[in-house]
C-alpha cells in the first residue's frame, strides 16, 4: 500500500496541537502519527489507546511497558520504533544496559522475573508461527494480576498494530 504525500497535508485543526507538541519533543512530525491522522477518527482512537496504556496508574510498570514495546519493535524489524521506544526507556531508567541486552534477554541475567515473563509473553504474541503456551500464561499469573495481564495483552497487540504505518507506508513523492 502506498499513500500520496497530498494525503498528509490535510491534518485537521483540532489535531494540530498534538503535532506541535510532537515537533517540540522530537524535532519533527512522526510518520506514523501522520498516517493515523489522515483518518482523524482513527487517530483519535489510537491516541485514546496510547493514553490509556501509558497512564500513570497502569498496573503494568513503565519500564515493563517500554521493554515490551522495544522487543515487539525488534521482532517486527522497525528500527524507527526501536529508537523511539529506547528513547522513552532511557528517560525512565537512565541506563542503556537493558536496552542493549534486550535481543538476548534470556541469556543476559539483567531482567527481573516480571520483566522476563512479560518479554516471553510479548515474543509469543508477536511471533506469528506460534501461540501463547499455557505455561507462559501460568507464569504471567504468578507475576501479574488479571488487570495487568489484560493491559499487557492490549499493549503488545497495539504495538503490533502500530507497526503498520512503518511496514506498509512509503509516502509516494509526487
Amino acid at each position: 500500500m502506498r499513500l500520496s504525500k497530498d494525503r498528509f497535508q490535510k491534518i485537521p485543526w483540532y489535531l494540530k496541537p498534538f503535532f506541535w507538541n510532537q515537533e517540540r519533543k522530537y524535532g519533527q512530525y512522526l510518520e506514523p502519527a501522520k498516517v493515523w491522522a489522515s483518518v482523524p477518527k482513527l487517530f483519535l482512537g489510537v491516541a485514546s489507546i496510547v493514553g490509556t496504556l501509558e497512564r500513570k496508574r497502569s498496573p503494568v510498570s513503565p519500564v515493563i511497558r517500554s521493554l515490551v514495546s522495544i522487543r515487539v519493535s525488534q521482532i517486527n524489524w522497525c528500527s524507527f520504533c526501536v529508537d523511539l521506544n529506547s528513547l522513552t526507556i532511557m528517560k525512565r531508567i537512565n541506563n542503556s544496559e537493558k536496552v542493549d541486552a534486550l535481543e538476548n534477554w534470556r541469556e543476559s541475567g539483567l531482567f527481573s522475573p516480571d520483566e522476563a515473563t512479560a518479554l516471553d509473553y510479548a515474543e509469543q504474541m508477536t511471533e506469528s508461527r506460534q501461540q501463547v503456551t499455557d505455561s507462559c500464561f501460568e507464569r504471567l499469573k504468578l507475576h501479574f494480576d488479571e488487570a495487568a495481564i489484560v493491559e499487557l495483552t492490549a499493549l503488545i497487540a497495539f504495538q503490533n498494530i502500530d507497526m503498520g504505518p512503518h511496514v506498509w507506508n512509503k509516502i509516494k513523492e509526487k
